[in-house]
């Protein structure tokens, strides 16, 4: 099926393409991502890239890879943050808000309910049939989006070798930020030299967003036990959300550090179920603060969880989404761009290896990928139907 044309050409609004879009539409897209992405950030960024550029031609495939390289550039849950760009460049400050909260609000209901039996019931509702059928086609999904945009990414061959240095070095354990920057800086190497080369005074320096070290909210360290606050919740989440970068693994370290070690807040088992939810429930992982809200404080805890860990994200795209289009105008830091970009997708691509070595584990998963692959590439199925399908496989197979 081809894709709808833009429904005009007018000038450009925040460095994208315009066409109209109603807020209202927005809400119901990101409402509908927000209940059925599954998979975690790299599912959710390829189901993203499906449905605004393959499907609704929202934005063009450089326009994506442009906010992605952008997302993962400042910390916070980078596939929320995505959500937040593409509201941004569609209807500005209403649509960065509407899309960001319609992707994150499923999430978080879903998870409030779920940690309500859990305190009831003592433990978590039987899920391992529908993931069982569900991973595969995950591991589809991804594997099709980063087909698709690696097209348009790997402009040469120096990207490409960039792309695969920088997915050895994520095989290696290299933290995620580092693979991003130095993809990025081998990327403009070649811009600065022909630059230094032409004996130019002085060339555009590049300044990355620099990660703080410590928290950006001075929160000492506390003694174990200590009293439950709502201040204390929203400061810590906030503090978490503003600095960590990296995987859902890097999130346990944090979660563990501040709950259970410094505010005796959790047990250990606790912890391990709530970062479970976060990752069997659609939409973004960052939810195991909602699961953990509720836990110490109820639905008021769930609620200033949700809100403290999310808020830095919406902030720092705010902040650093119209820049996005001005660096287009800069060859060096266009280069730089270039090479995130490139790093980026190596990311999303160990992701989708590891998860598929998690994933496909016997006949049947590796049938429902097989079977899940051509639906999606060549047939343009909607992911949703598929996902359904596979759902269904999963549950029967549990029986």
């Amino acid at each position: 099926m081809t894709p709808p044309v833009p429904a005009n050409n007018a000038p450009a609004v925040n460095g994208g393409t315009r066409n109209e879009v109603a807020l209202a539409e927005l809400a119901l897209v990101f409402l509908k991502l927000g209940t059925v992405a599954f998979g975690g950030p790299a599912a959710h960024i390829a189901m993203m890239e499906q449905e605004f550029v393959a499907r609704r031609a929202w934005l063009t495939r450089e326009e994506f890879l442009d906010r992605l390289g952008a997302a993962n550039l400042v910390p916070g849950p980078s596939s929320t943050e995505m959500a937040i760009h593409i509201g941004f460049l569609k209807r500005g400050w209403r649509g960065l808000i509407v899309a960001g909260c319609c992707f994150i609000v499923p999430a978080a209901i879903m998870v409030t309910v779920i940690a309500a039996a859990y305190v009831r019931y003592g433990n978590l509702p039987r899920v391992s049939g529908i993931l069982y059928g569900l991973k595969p086609v995950v591991i589809a999904v991804i594997a099709q989006a980063f087909w698709n945009l690696a097209q348009s990414a790997i402009k040469n061959s120096f990207l490409a070798i960039i792309g695969f240095l920088s997915a050895l070095a994520s095989a290696l354990a290299v933290s995620n930020l580092t693979v991003i920057l130095a993809a990025g800086a081998l990327a403009s190497i070649p811009v600065v030299w022909r630059k230094l080369r032409a004996q130019h005074s002085s060339f555009l320096a590049w300044v990355i967003p620099l990660h703080s070290a410590g928290p950006l909210f001075g929160l000492a360290a506390i003694s174990a036990n200590s009293p439950v606050s709502l201040w204390r919740l929203f400061l810590t989440f906030a503090k978490i959300g503003s600095v960590l970068f990296g995987s859902g693994y890097v999130l346990l370290a944090f979660l563990r550090a501040d709950f259970v070690v410094h505010l005796g807040w959790l047990t250990e088992k606790q912890l391990l179920d709530a970062v479970a939810v976060g990752q069997i429930t659609p939409g973004p992982v960052f939810t195991t603060a909602t699961f953990i809200g509720y836990l110490v404080a109820g639905v008021k805890g769930a609620i200033v969880a949700t809100v403290a860990i999310f808020l830095p994200g919406f902030v720092l795209v705010a902040a650093s989404g119209p820049i996005v289009a001005r660096v287009r105008r800069s060859s060096t830091a266009s280069a730089f761009l270039d090479g995130v970009i490139v790093g980026s997708l190596a990311l999303m691509g160990v992701v989708a290896w590891q998860l598929g070595r998690q994933s496909l584990l016997d006949v049947l998963t590796v049938t429902i990928f097989l079977a899940s692959l051509p639906l999606l590439v060549w047939k343009r199925m909607n992911p949703l139907w598929v996902m359904l399908a596979a759902a269904l496989v999963g549950l029967w197979h549990g029986a």
